[in-house]
């Protein structure tokens, strides 16, 4: 092979001859000038604020699940222990007992709340009558309200149609906040509706509730059961709501937590905590592709 004298006289200059076709690798060529910049662009000051963001939101959930495993009570590390999860699963029956309130609370105020949020978004998008904008102005209002307020006025309702606080009174609040969540996700997933199909059904014969349960429901399940999971995790985690409209026997889990955190934190809750995050790592990722087999259909 035929050689460049320019390409030798350079190579000498830096220490001996080098293959023509190996040029990139020369660290101080235009190569690696490229390469240099490239990682410094990696490392960009946005890219640093996420991740300095995503350590600052998941330090604490690391601490936890360090801490459920000290096998002393306070904060000095004591030790690597199982001695809370023993506690946890064989010696907490009125952490399991406000633990099962909060999900027959979570999936019952949530399905009456999916039932009644769908429905009232099929009715509203579909019908068009006086009252129609003063509907939608009104159902976004638990959303915007302080909680607080909500809790207090609920309490006044309650008391004043001599209704005994308790399990009822739970699901009448929760039902009742959940509700603009999923008449949104639903409504969000209609304005996105092709309406032919609509017209083509009628076309073949189908009256309005074959078309609303063979056709408009179907189509609008992502929508529908994105609404039903949110309401939910809005019902598990509520405590302020929850406090106000809770009666003697119906504790739920977020007001038990609070009362046995009030002087101090408790190992228990630490083992509880990370047995419901790993719950609910597996139910995500067991649902994200059942909702993605929904979407595509």
């Amino acid at each position: 092979m035929k050689l460049n004298i320019k390409h030798i006289i350079t190579s000498l200059k830096n220490g001996g001859l080098a293959d023509p076709h190996r040029q990139g690798e020369n660290p101080g060529g235009e190569a690696g000038r490229h390469a240099r910049r490239a990682v410094w662009k990696r490392f960009s000051f946005s890219q640093t604020i996420f991740i300095a963001t995503i350590i600052f939101l998941f330090m604490p959930l690391m601490v936890l699940i360090l801490y459920s495993f000290n096998g002393s009570k306070g904060m000095k590390w004591g030790g690597f222990s199982l001695v809370w999860y023993e506690q946890l699963f064989f010696n907490s029956q009125y952490l399991w007992r406000a633990f099962w309130n909060s999900i027959l609370i979570a999936l019952s105020s949530a399905g009456a709340a999916t039932v009644i949020g769908t429905f009232g978004a099929v009715g509203v998008n579909w019908y068009r009558f006086r009252l129609r904008n003063y509907i939608q102005i009104i159902s976004f209002l638990p959303m915007i309200v302080p909680e607080i307020i909500i809790g207090v006025s609920l309490t006044q309702f309650f008391h004043g149609v001599q209704m005994r606080l308790g399990l009822v009174t739970i699901f009448i609040a929760h039902t009742t906040f959940n509700l603009p969540f999923v008449f949104l996700m639903v409504m969000a997933r209609l304005d996105e509706f092709d309406f032919s199909i609509i017209e083509a059904a009628h076309d073949l014969g189908a009256n309005e509730m074959e078309t609303l349960f063979r056709v408009t429901l179907p189509l609008c399940m992502p929508g529908i059961i994105s609404g039903f999971l949110t309401a939910v995790t809005i019902s598990l985690e509520d405590f302020v709501i929850t406090y106000f409209v809770s009666g003697a026997g119906s504790t739920t889990l977020p007001v038990y937590i609070y009362s046995a955190i009030r002087f101090g934190v408790s190992p228990v809750i630490n083992a509880l905590s990370v047995v419901m995050i790993l719950g609910t790592v597996f139910l995500t990722c067991l649902l994200r592709n059942f909702l993605k087999y929904i979407a595509a259909k």
